[in-house]
């Protein structure tokens, strides 16, 4: 149990320095009064979202891939808030 969480948090962060990069790239990047990427991931795993799977931003949101009960969603999340916006299937 230990092993997998340290590997998750592992994840995280290279997913979250990885993401940093990209998003640089990109030329878009979260509002500078957004919550952490770490803040909104604890959030979305504490309503039973886990893995998370994929984070990027567009707009101005995060678009967050995840599963709960088994089903893999697609998350629309606000930056700000950590509130999700939309949950739907990931087709």
């Amino acid at each position: 149990m230990k092993s997998k969480l340290a590997s998750l948090i592992i994840a995280i962060i290279f997913g979250v320095a990885t993401l940093g990069s990209f998003a640089a790239y990109a030329g878009e990047r979260p509002p500078a009064d957004a919550k952490p990427l770490s803040d909104v991931v604890k959030a979305l795993e504490d309503q039973g979202y886990s893995p998370v799977t994929e984070v990027s931003i567009d707009n101005g949101v995060w678009e967050v891939e995840a599963y709960k009960d088994g089903q893999e969603r697609e998350l629309r999340v606000d930056p700000v808030t950590a509130k999700i916006i939309s949950d739907q299937p990931d087709n």
